[in-house]
């Protein structure tokens, strides 16, 4: 029986346009003006510590920083560093309403509607944490971030590891049996199901012929309760 769902945000409950064509150019055209003005910040300041001991560079500099994350940024590279001084940025542009977290309008019904069930409804996504509320806290249905009870990214590990959703599992207290784990990227899945996990794969657009996971195009064809 399904006691929990995690969802996945990019391409599930999201489009993943916005992040690629919102998100991703605010922080890049940011990124220095932020970092300058805001180093000595202690969650700046600890985000760029961070990112001396992932480029094994203790005593590198401002310049070598900003011109490391530019690079980071074309290689798609996963740094945990990156990711939470993106959150950092993207909150000013929410905040300050320059955007608002996109959202699948199938997504919130369903989401309602699993909370009152009972169930636990988390996300676990490879952008920060903080990014991750901000996204659902400011999304086009408003702040909804109250029907997620908990948040996961890259520090639980890779979303295309198995030991990531051991680790998750973990924390929800729950075997893996119980979980269902919700993404449009079949190789995460693959990961959740060596792990025990029930799996759904959000198809938005094309069909994956590689994938063996039971698909849907809405959150609305996903019934918990057939697992």
């Amino acid at each position: 029986m399904i006691r929990a769902i995690v969802t996945d945000i990019e391409g599930t409950t999201s489009d993943i346009r916005f992040v690629h064509q919102v998100l991703f150019p605010y922080a890049r055209q940011h990124l220095e003006s932020y970092i300058r003005k805001n180093a000595q910040a202690p969650e700046v300041s600890q985000a760029l510590e961070s990112l001396r001991q992932e480029l094994a560079q203790p005593e590198a500099g401002t310049d070598q920083l900003i011109e490391a994350l530019y690079r980071f940024m074309d290689e798609d590279r996963k740094s945990t560093a990156l990711k939470a001084l993106q959150g950092m940025i993207w909150q000013d542009g929410y905040v300050n309403g320059n955007f608002t977290g996109h959202l699948y309008p199938d997504v919130l019904p369903a989401l309602k509607q699993w909370q009152a069930q009972g169930l636990t409804l988390c996300v676990y996504s490879s952008g920060s944490v903080a990014a991750q509320k901000l996204l659902f806290g400011y999304s086009d249905a408003g702040d909804i971030t109250g029907v997620f009870s908990d948040y996961f990214d890259t520090h639980v590990g890779a979303k295309r590891e198995e030991q990531s959703y051991r680790n998750i599992a973990g924390k929800l207290g729950l075997p893996g049996e119980d979980l269902l784990f919700l993404s449009d990227i079949h190789q995460e899945l693959d990961a959740a199901r060596a792990a025990g996990w029930k799996t759904v794969q959000l198809i938005r657009g094309e069909a994956d012929p590689e994938s063996v996971h039971p698909a849907v195009s809405s959150f609305e064809q996903i019934t918990p309760e057939t697992f």
